[in-house]
Parts: structure tokens; C-alpha cells; sequence
């Protein structure tokens, strides 16, 4: 739903499962990602998707699920492109779907075939699924060739669902899948590579999203939260994430705090911020 800023009268409104079911947006907590040009991506959790194409390869009964969708916002909300993996079915059959994970519209590339306007996404079958945002790719019942690029699970990828969003920082993505390592994917030629670091220490379900402090470009700090009874806040070097920098166990009568689903840091003036199931815990410098 859309409202006026001004106003919040209600401005526009889309279904993107209107002649099926479920297809929720939700993404573990993320907002939707936006571009410059105004149009707002998503991704959509299992439901419908309507394998009959029409001519122009978009879903016949504009049911979008399990998909990476591209909503345009000039007049109203309406689909402008999406992209879903040709074993979409099967995936929202067992609930393996891309809606656990946020999207993230990416910085201008330049790559082979010059610029590139390239957003990512994951969810639960740990794939990272990068789509040009010009042409997102669609659907295909045989493969996934249309979509801009694929890492698939393991060595070189994740190693578990995301139920989370990334971050990007100085030519890296950052992601925390369930039960994996943080991981920093760089990108080079505006493609993903393989985890140029990744941390000591793995997190639970589920997951993490990562926030980025920095001094500009340089001294850049990833932040991630570790659930469970109690959570635990890490610091790691943005450059090179197997360098911790600070952990909240490490003074865990001074520093404890309970953990819960979703919680993501925020950075402001020199302090992080971390939601509780009880209010909110600030960490900042000794004084």
C-alpha cells in the first residue's frame, strides 16, 4: 500500500497474488528496496505464480509468487518486471522460498558491458539471485540462463537460508545466513565473487543483517547480532571480517542483553543501537 507523505491518505494499493493465494511480503523485517528512478523491489514470499506466461512473459493472472518483483510508482502501483527460478513451483510447494530474505538495490557497476544497475536477494534455498534491474529476467520452466547471475550454496556461497538482508560496503556485499559465517562477497567487473572473508563465529537461526559504520570510505565496521537467550553483539573490520574487533561477551555482566528474531543494529553519532524484547540497549565508547 501507498500513502502521501504529507497527507497519509492512501494512494494506491496492489495484490500480487490477486487470483491466488498467500505471496506475503515480508522479508524477515526489511523494507523495500527503492531506486532512483522511483521504482520499489521486493521479494515475495511462496504463493501463487502463474507458470502460463503472457506475450509479454509476465505471469497470465498477475499471481507473482516466490518472486523478485520491480513495482513501478509513476501512476499507482504496478508490476514492471520480476524474475522467479524456473523450479518456482517446487520451491513454494515446501516453503523453500525467496520472501525470508530483503532486497538490496545496488550502487551503479561498471562492468564488461558497461554500466551495470544490478539489486540482490536471498532467501531459503541460499541461492543469491542478482538481476539487472533493466531486465530482471522473468521466468523460464528449463533454467535460470535470463537472470543477470546465480551463486549458488556452498564453498563459494552461502551456507545456509537467509532470513535477513544484506549490506554493501566499499565494493562489498555482506550477508549472514542461518547457521553460516558472515560472509563478504566482493564485487568485481559487477559480479559477485567468491567470500573474500568471512568470521569466526556463525550465527543461528536467524541469521543476521549487518549494518556498516564507517569514516566515509575507510575504518569500516560490520555490525551483526548473534540470537539466542542472550544475544551477542559483533564488531568485525569491514576489510577483512576473520578481525574482531569488539564482542558484548566479552563483558557479559556489563553488556548483556536478550535476543530475539530480526534485530538489526543502527549507528548513529558514535553509538549502536540494538532492539530487546524489553527496549533498547545503546553501546558506545568508554568514558
Amino acid at each position: 500500500m501507498a500513502y502521501s507523505a504529507s497527507s497519509l491518505k492512501q494512494t494506491a494499493v496492489i495484490d500480487l497474488t490477486p487470483n491466488g493465494s498467500e505471496g506475503a511480503v515480508w522479508m524477515a523485517g526489511a523494507g523495500p528496496a527503492a531506486d532512483s528512478a522511483g521504482n520499489i523491489y521486493v521479494l515475495v514470499a511462496n504463493g501463487t505464480f502463474d507458470t502460463t506466461l503472457d506475450s509479454a512473459g509476465k505471469p497470465s493472472k498477475g499471481d507473482y509468487g516466490n518472486a523478485f518483483v520491480k513495482l513501478s510508482t509513476g501512476g499507482g502501483l504496478a508490476v514492471a518486471d520480476y524474475f522467479t527460478m524456473s523450479n518456482t513451483e517446487a520451491e513454494s510447494n515446501a516453503d523453500q522460498d525467496l520472501g525470508s530474505g530483503g532486497a538490496l538495490v545496488l550502487p551503479d557497476l561498471a562492468g564488461s558491458s558497461g554500466t551495470a544497475h544490478l539489486a540482490v536477494g536471498a532467501g531459503k534455498d541460499a541461492s543469491i539471485y542478482v538481476v539487472n534491474r533493466d531486465s530482471m529476467g522473468k521466468f523460464s520452466p528449463t533454467d535460470n540462463s535470463a537472470i543477470y547471475q546465480e551463486v549458488k550454496s556452498g564453498s563459494n556461497g552461502l551456507g545456509g537460508g537467509v532470513f535477513s538482508m544484506p549490506a554493501y560496503f566499499n565494493g562489498t556485499l555482506y550477508y549472514g545466513a542461518v547457521g553460516d559465517n558472515l560472509k563478504a562477497f566482493p564485487l568485481a567487473g559487477a559480479r559477485v565473487g567468491a567470500p573474500s572473508s568471512k568470521s569466526a563465529a556463525s550465527f543461528a537461526y536467524p541469521g543476521a543483517t549487518p549494518s556498516i559504520s564507517a569514516n566515509g570510505s575507510s575504518n569500516g565496521i560490520v555490525w551483526a547480532i548473534a540470537n539466542g537467550g542472550t544475544a551477542v553483539l559483533h564488531a568485525y573490520d569491514a576489510s577483512d571480517l576473520g578481525k574482531e574487533l569488539y564482542s558484548s561477551s566479552q563483558n557479559s555482566s556489563r553488556d548483556q542483553f536478550g535476543g530475539n528474531k530480526f534485530i538489526t543494529p543502527m549507528i548513529a553519532n558514535g553509538k549502536v543501537y540494538v532492539g530487546t524484547p524489553t527496549g533498547v540497549a545503546v553501546f558506545g565508547l568508554l568514558r
